[in-house]
Parts: C-alpha cells; structure tokens; sequence
C-alpha cells in the first residue's frame, strides 16, 4: 500500500511530487507528505489527502528544490495523524526517508535505540527505521549507501524505501523487499515511484528493482543496482515503458471508477486480442510453451485475494467443466499459513490485479518452494508476481486507479475463460464442434457486456435511489454466479459501506433466511441459462416472507421478473459466459449507491489498491 515518488534532476522537485502523490493516491490516503532540499530539507506532511498537504505547503519557499520524495500513506503502524506522516526524520535530521512496508522486528530495534539516546516522536516502524540508519552510519563511519545496506541486512519485513542526506542533495539510496519500487531514467533526471504513473510523461525508460535489490542514484551518474544481502553489482535492465497518460486520467468521467465501468468491453477485447483467433481457435502461448505440466497436471490449486479470489471460484467452475482437472481456490492470506499439500504435479494459479499483493506472493513462493508450476494472471506488466512465475497470462485492463475493481474483474474472468477453453481442447476433454462454438460465442462477449451497460446504466440509478439507505444486503446466486454474488456484495460493501452478504441461493434456507423481512433487499443473479428454475424457486421463499427483490436476469425473462420488485436485464449468453455480464449491473449499482449517499467511490475509507502488506 502506500505510494513512494521522488525526484532528482534540474527541474522544480515540489510539483513532480505533488502530482505524482495524486497519481499514486489509490495506494493509500490517510495521510500525506514530502521533502524537497534546497540547501537544507524543507518539509510538509499532514493527516488527510494530497489535496489537503497541497493546500498546506508554502509553495513560494519551495521553489528552485530540484531534488525530493513524497508519500502518501496507508497506515499499518500507528494511526493515520500528522506525526505519524511521511517522511520521517533522522534525530540529527540530517537524514529522511519514506517506506512502504512492515518492519516486523522494529521493536528492538527501536530498545536498542533508545538504549543509544535515541529520541522517537512517532508510533511508526519507519522513524526506527531511519534512525536505525543514521546510527549505523556514525557508528561505523559509512556512506549513506552502505549504511542502508547495513541497516536492511538487519531489519525483518517488506519495504520499499527511499533515503536522502541532507549534505548530499543530489543523491537518493533506493530498495526494495515485497513491495514495488521504479525508477524513471531520463535526460539527466531520475524519478522513483511505486509505480510507473508518476513519471510516464516525462520519460518512457524504467528500472524495476528485483526483490532484495538497492540502487544509488546520483545526478550526472549511472544508476548504481546492487544485492543487498552481499553487495554484489547488478547489471540493470531498462525497459520502455507502453503506459499512456491518457489512460490514467479520468476522460471526462465524475470518477475513476465509472469510467472503468464503461472501459470493459474494450479492456475484454484487448485481452482476447492474439488468444482468440478470427478462426475461432484459441492461442494460448503460456499453455502451449508448457503444455506436458498441463496435461499431466493432478489438479490446479488458484490462490489469490478479495476480488481475484472471486475471479477464482468462477475459474474453478471453468476448468472443472471444460478441462475436467480438479480444482481448489484459496484464499492467498491462509494458504501459507496452512502447511498446505503442494506436490510437483499440482499447478499453482496466482491472480493479482497490481501483481504485488503481499499475501499472494507469499503463497507463491511457498509453492515453488515445494515444487509446483506456477503460472500468474495479472494486469501490470513487470510485477514481482509476472517475475515469480513459471509462466502466466496478462490482462490487458489497462491502469485501473478506482480501488473497487471493475474491469480487472472482467478481464480476469476473460483469460480464466480462454485458458479453460484451450485447455479443454488439448485435453480433449469437449470435443472440436463444442470448443469451436464457444470461441466464436466468446467473440462476441465485448459487444454484449457493451449492450449491457446500455440496457442498465438508467434503470440501475432508479434502484439505487429507491435502496441507498437500507442497511443490510445479501446477494444470491447458482452456479457460475454465485461467485459474481459475493463479487456484488463485495462492490457494496466496498465503496458504499453499507452491509453485504453473498450466497449460493440454496444456502439461503441455512440461516440467512432467517433476516428476510419488508427491509432486506436480496439481490438475485438470475439468468435464464444454469439452474434457473432452482434460482426462481428461492425467490419465491424471499416473496413469501416479504423480501424485497432486484434481480439480474436475461432479457425478456417473464418468470422471475413477475416475482421481482426489480429486474435489470442482461442478453442471453452462454452459461459459462454469464458472469463476465451479470456482474456488470451490480457494478452500476454500488456505484451509483455510493454517490447517491455521498461516498468517495475511487477512495473508499480505510481501503487501498494494491495490498502489499501482510
């Protein structure tokens, strides 16, 4: 979580940072701050958002700093107020730095500190961190670079950092350790960030740190890429970046998030683009290029967090069906701790939107530890979990910056499809008229998840202003769309703060039932393809204790809609494909339900994008 930005170079530091906090504000925004040095550290941080540290800085004594760092926080360790910002200072302040990550064994460190004279005026393990450095630094009389090194051979946890000396302006030490950290390389001008947002109009050229990794960076030098653990230079590899502008921005939309919304039928397209063929044929070159440890395979075990974990479980359907191999989906954040039964024959599927999720590299790695393929689905291209793996698939979502995950979703569930399908067809497992059929049906999702934004975007706003002040919610669905239920109360819960359960529709009569009254409103994921005369008939228990209905069924449905208080409509599609359209409306609708009760929908409280913390 949290998002790291600094500058060293010839132009203006301060609104380099500025506009790279806000670019990276989807990571963390409890709090804010930076540092330029202009002769001397000149400092402000503050509770709140970029726009509040914004208003707060003197702009006027900030000009002419062409060197600095920023942070915008999500707090782990001490509570989100002005003490406990970024950057922290070293007690000589004479050093500052800004970390994301977790210092496990900060404490101590911190005794042993204190035991030194050490002063500390925050709860955070980064002030250890920092002063940590500097007292390794005097005690043994070392550059800052080295100091670092020293000071992270010690420490336990995840981290990314950024450090800067106040006698030496034009030089940052950098490293990183389970979380993400760039460097934009470009015309004698260096840019550090978590990601590459903050800088891609400025240069295209990147350096991404490998885990254990530090660089010096020092303006008219080379970046200077070392391993931390034994100091062994590292020959850097810089790529060129394809991120535009245009796609981090908000294009007219009120939010990130609507826009990302409306994106999905271009961002299904250009995942299909190149895996599925205008012949109706799959190409899959993460399969083909490993197909004996697919065909051989005993079972998939799919690991992965929140919104992935429910792309999963609709994975779990599809390969079971289409590819007939055994299926567990597991939550990233347990599997690890599980002592879980992992054998070389088993292929371990990572899905991750940002490609750093904490919990799901850890799981990885235990994985590959005990033998397993690993193969990743992820949208960021050059993420620790894309180098982890054995081999793996790209989404082609494009920078998704709402924190409620709309087309990462849809583009997860997009390739889970094409590699169930390719699969299954050199498996043998569905026979060549079957596969041929849902490749071209396949082809024809974008349009349709496209009509169904039309079909919705009005009618779901006249729910949403009929239910934007219940409590309580539960969604309910069979089949492939019980995972899209719990994805919708996911949505709900997320970004309006109201209440959300989802269950398989048949669970309901197991104790969920018993909340049913005149002010509950159940959602119904009903299409008219896959048990949906079992959908209707638990409909039909809500109706008899006076439940309030929205279900989500396929166009011109008249048996469900009769029961429903509420219907949106979906076009027919084949089951398999269903979810990727079902769960569209009930996007729409949490969406319009938090702006309707005034909630920030692209930075909900207490939320961040990319969970690179345990």
């Amino acid at each position: 979580m949290c998002g790291i930005v600094g500058y060293i170079g010839n132009k203006e530091a301060y609104p380099i940072i500025i506009n790279g906090l806000k670019r990276l504000e989807y990571r963390g925004y409890d709090s804010a701050g930076f540092v330029v040095n202009a002769g001397k550290f000149i400092s402000e941080k503050t509770k709140g958002k970029v726009s509040d540290l914004e208003e707060k800085s003197a702009k006027d004594a900030l000009s002419g700093a062409t060197f600095g760092i920023g942070h915008t926080r999500w707090a782990t360790h001490g509570v989100p107020n002005d003490v406990n910002s970024h950057p922290h200072f070293s007690n000589s302040g004479k050093l500052v730095i800004v970390h994301n990550g977790i210092i496990e064994n900060y404490q101590p460190i911190k005794q042993r500190l204190l035991r030194e004279g050490y002063v500390f005026h925050s709860d955070t393990d980064t002030e250890v961190l920092v002063n940590f450095i500097e007292y390794i630094k005097n005690k043994k009389q070392l550059p800052l670079e080295e100091a670092v090194r020293y000071a992270l051979n010690e420490v336990i946890g995840a981290y990314a950092i950024a450090v800067m000396e106040e006698d030496h302006p034009s030089k940052m030490v950098v490293a990183r350790l389970g979380s993400p950290l760039v460097i934009g390389i470009g015309e004698n001008e260096f840019y550090i960030a978590s990601d590459a947002s903050p800088f891609i109009e400025y240069t295209q050229n990147a350096l991404y740190l490998e885990d254990g990794e530090m660089a010096t960076i020092e303006l008219n030098q080379e970046v200077q890429v070392r391993k931390i653990h034994n100091n062994e230079e590292v020959d850097p590899t810089i790529q060129e970046l394809k991120l535009s502008i245009d796609a981090i921005e908000k294009g007219g939309y009120e939010h990130f998030m609507l826009k990302e919304i409306f994106e999905q039928p271009q961002s299904i397209q250009d995942t299909m683009r190149g895996r599925l063929l205008e012949d109706h044929t799959t190409k899959i070159s993460g399969i083909n290029n490993n197909l004996k440890q697919f065909l051989s395979a005993d079972r998939i075990v799919i690991v992965a967090c929140g919104t992935s974990w429910h792309a999963g479980l609709v994975g779990e359907y599809l390969f079971e069906e289409l590819a007939r191999i055994p299926v567990e989906v597991e939550y990233a954040s347990e599997f690890r701790y599980r002592n879980p039964v992992i054998n070389p024959s088993d292929i371990v599927i990572a899905i991750s939107q940002s490609g750093e999720t904490a919990d799901t590299l850890a799981a990885l790695k235990l994985a590959k530890e005990r033998g397993a393929f690993i193969y990743g689905i992820c949208n960021v291209v050059g993420s620790s979990i894309a180098r982890l793996t054995d081999s793996g698939t790209y989404t082609h979502a494009g920078p998704e910056i709402g924190v409620a995950s709309t087309k990462a979703f849809t583009t997860q569930l997009t390739v889970l499809t094409l590699l169930a399908l390719h699969l299954g067809h050199k498996k043998g497992t569905i026979d060549h008229t079957t596969y041929k059929k849902l490749c071209q049906n396949l082809a024809l999702v974008p349009d349709l998840v496209a009509k169904t934004i039309e079909m919705t975007k009005d009618k779901v706003i006249e729910i949403a202003q009929e239910y934007k002040d219940v409590s309580n919610c539960i969604y309910l669905g069979r089949g492939y769309n019980f995972p899209v239920a719990l994805e919708g109360a996911l949505k709900l819960k997320e970004i309006s703060y109201i209440h959300a359960e989802g269950y398989p529709a048949a669970e309901m009569k197991h104790g969920p039932i018993a909340l049913i009254d005149e002010n509950m409103p159940v959602v119904f994921l009903a299409p008219s393809k896959g048990h949906y005369e079992k959908v209707v008939s638990n409909a039909q228990e809500i109706k008899a204790r006076k439940g309030k209905i929205i279900a989500v069924v396929t166009e011109n449905d008249t048996q469900m809609s009769s029961l429903a208080d509420h219907t949106l409509e979906i076009p027919e599609v084949d089951e398999i494909f269903s979810p990727i359209l079902s769960v569209i409306p009930l996007q729409l609708l949490s969406y319009h339900i938090a702006t309707m009760r005034g909630c920030n929908v692209d930075q909900p409280r207490n939320l961040a994008k990319s969970v690179t913390v345990e």
